[in-house]
């Protein structure tokens, strides 16, 4: 119950994303995707570089799934993604503006569930990382970007990850599939780094009490731990 399923990443599957990898949680399998582009600044933030998370639910991933604008799901992991990655501050966004340069670099992630078994918080976010951790950067020459060529590798600080619980009654299941998933009152995503909790989302009508949290915490930081050596692999 508190143990995940057979895990493991599949890295740069894609020939022309900067960077990519596919999850395998159990039955469920993520792809992610980098793109590198340039963009216009947020107009609040002109010295920093944009970060975009989107995530696509094909009906080719679960029958759960039908064809149509972004479902509320998909908004959802994609948000609950982006928010463990940009506030564990993985990618310094000031690294990526450009000097003399009016646009800065961009990097967009794409999630496309490939395969639904459940628990798709995590195994978006192993994949993110995963593909993050390993995104070449395209060599600049003057305002644009060379297609191909790459100088490096994208720095990143550190690789959250995320664990999510599900709630049902006084039981508590890390990692449940869609067939537990469907029995859930309430489901928990804790998203560390090693040193810190960096975000936290919860769905569903059941409470959760404080020392649900803390116990939550401390298994977070256990488990974040095996996650992690996943993808240091």
């Amino acid at each position: 119950m508190l143990a995940y399923r057979p895990a493991r990443l599949q890295r740069n599957p894609l020939q022309n994303a900067e960077g990519s990898a596919v999850c395998h949680l159990g039955r469920t399998q993520v792809l992610a995707g980098v793109k590198i582009d340039l963009a216009t600044p947020f107009a609040d933030r002109p010295e920093e570089g944009v970060l975009s998370t989107g995530a696509e639910f094909s009906p080719l991933g679960s029958h759960l799934f039908e064809p149509g604008p972004p479902r509320v799901e998909a908004i959802e992991l994609a948000r609950v993604v982006d928010r463990g990655i940009r506030s564990a501050n993985m990618i310094d966004l000031s690294s990526l503006k450009v000097e003399g340069v009016t646009k800065v670099k961009a990097v967009y992630v794409d999630l496309w569930i490939m395969d639904h078994d459940g628990n798709l918080f995590d195994a978006a976010m192993l994949a993110a990382v995963a593909a993050l951790a390993n995104t070449r950067m395209p060599k600049m020459e003057g305002e644009k970007l060379v297609r191909g060529e790459y100088e490096g590798i994208l720095p990143v600080s550190c690789l959250p990850v995320s664990c999510t619980f599900g709630m049902a009654g006084n039981t508590y299941l890390l990692d449940p599939t869609l067939d537990e998933e469907k029995g859930l009152e309430g489901r928990f995503t804790l998203s560390t780094t090693p040193e810190f909790v960096c975000a936290a989302q919860k769905t569903g009508w059941k409470g959760v009490t404080q020392k649900d949290i803390m116990e939550f915490v401390d298994i977070s930081f256990k488990k974040g731990a095996e996650l992690r050596r996943l993808i240091q692999q």
